[in-house]
């Protein structure tokens, strides 16, 4: 009796029909054209109109990097950038920020996507740059918290509504049964 070879799961399948020819733009994952779509898929699938190119620029970096790692992830991004470029006519750059994100509702449960999402959200929110632009001061606890740092300084929020109750006295439901358990 043989052996059946054993199948990837379904999530972490990736395409082997290309050749193995040197690969075109943007399926090198390392290529100019290949950064500049990860970049603008970023900026919006994160869209954020205040942030300057740096963050995504960096992140999209950071995600291609983390590809890099695994070469199953490298060959997910390259051929799921080269989809999308070839779902655009060849020219994923030029699509309208609802064109993008139309395409990229059909892909969001695509490994290459579902990849890219997982380095993406650290990357981009980890980033000092974005940091400042939310108004976001870091981590506290080696400053001892945020109790004394100003942690309702925040002027974007409305005034909280905090008010002492004083209706009638609350039902108790359960008495105490004098019992220690």
């Amino acid at each position: 009796m043989t052996q059946q070879p054993q199948k990837e799961p379904v999530n972490l399948q990736v395409d082997k029909t290309q050749g193995d020819g040197p690969p075109t733009e943007p399926d090198v994952p390392g290529s100019e054209k290949a950064h500049r779509m990860l970049t603008r898929l970023l900026r919006v699938t994160y869209p954020h109109d205040a942030f300057p190119d740096g963050p995504y620029e960096r992140t999209a970096t950071a995600v291609q990097e983390e590809a890099a790692t695994d070469a199953g992830d490298d060959r997910a991004l390259s051929q799921g950038l080269l989809s999308l470029d070839r779902a655009a006519d060849g020219d994923f750059l030029a699509l309208s920020d609802g064109d993008v994100e139309t395409l990229l509702r059909d892909r969001a449960d695509d490994y290459f996507f579902v990849r890219i999402r997982s380095t993406a959200v650290v990357a981009l929110y980890d980033d000092k740059e974005v940091w400042d632009l939310l108004g976001y001061e870091g981590a506290s606890y080696d400053k001892g918290g945020y109790v004394d740092r100003g942690f309702d300084d925040l002027d974007w929020l409305p005034a909280a509504r905090v008010e002492e109750y004083d209706g009638p006295p609350r039902t108790q439901l359960a008495e105490p049964t004098g019992e220690s358990a």
